[in-house]
């Protein structure tokens, strides 16, 4: 028998692997019914369902490697990040679905998260009242109008797979729906800015981008990631993490 890999653990889900199997446990299964539901929808190269028993997900393990991960090295050529953009841009081209996402909440719903965020952060001590003051400005170009595109959700880097200069595929949609591009392409880069450039250029130049916005995403996103990491036993202040993220800022 194939030795079992914890892949991720917390309280609200595990994944494990054994051999070329992935095991996804999820204690809500409306989150898996929307990552079932968008990976049949998305227009890009998705894991296999092989099936599905609640609260268990099977999937098939994707060909070639991650371009890398959050805190560590990004092991993709300016070519596969470039691969990756134009992967993206295709999802965000696709129909709708018809449901709202992660990336797609209301700007009042995410500025009152963000305001409150914020304040638990200093009063807990958590992080300088100074580097959250100044996150809490740049984020504030995040708070505007969007058209809704197909964004996946949670495009870490961890999650977009590829062998050479070619995208095999990308995992975890359960935050999938219709949301902002710029939530998106600020995901992936999160942590990895030097590449940005080289995922535009894939994604396409057709459309304006607005860096500021894009920066802007990154701080928000990791201000309301920081105590939730914390409880789940992730560590935001490893090198390359969430934390240098919004000391970068300043």
């Amino acid at each position: 028998m194939d030795e079992v890999e914890v892949v991720v653990a917390h309280s609200e889900r595990a994944t494990l692997r054994v051999g070329d199997v992935f095991l996804k446990v999820d204690a809500d299964q409306a989150r898996t019914d929307v990552e079932v539901e968008a990976m049949s929808l998305a227009p890009v190269p998705t894991p296999k369902v092989l099936w599905r028993k609640p609260p268990v997900l099977a999937t098939a393990a994707l060909p070639g490697t991650t371009l890398g991960r959050l805190g560590g090295p990004s092991t993709g050529s300016p070519a596969a990040w470039a691969a990756a953009g134009a992967a993206v841009r295709t999802l965000h081209d696709a129909p709708l679905p018809p449901w709202t996402g992660r990336a797609g909440r209301s700007i009042d719903t995410l500025a009152k998260e963000l305001d409150d965020e914020c304040e638990a952060l200093v009063s807990n001590g958590i992080l300088p009242a100074g580097v959250v003051t100044r996150n809490r400005r740049v984020a504030e170009a995040a708070l505007r109008p969007w058209t809704p595109v197909f964004t996946h959700g949670d495009l870490q880097i961890a999650h977009v797979f590829v062998d050479g200069d070619e995208v095999t595929g990308i995992i975890d949609w359960s935050e999938a729906g219709q949301g902002d591009a710029l939530y998106d392409l600020a995901a992936f880069v999160l942590g990895h800015e030097e590449h940005l450039h080289d995922l535009i250029a894939g994604y396409g130049t057709d459309i304006a981008i607005d860096l500021d916005v894009i920066h802007a995403w990154s701080s928000l996103r990791s201000l309301l990631a920081v105590r939730s990491l914390i409880a789940q036993g992730f560590d935001p202040f490893a090198p390359g993490c969430e934390v240098e993220v919004l000391t970068s800022r300043m």
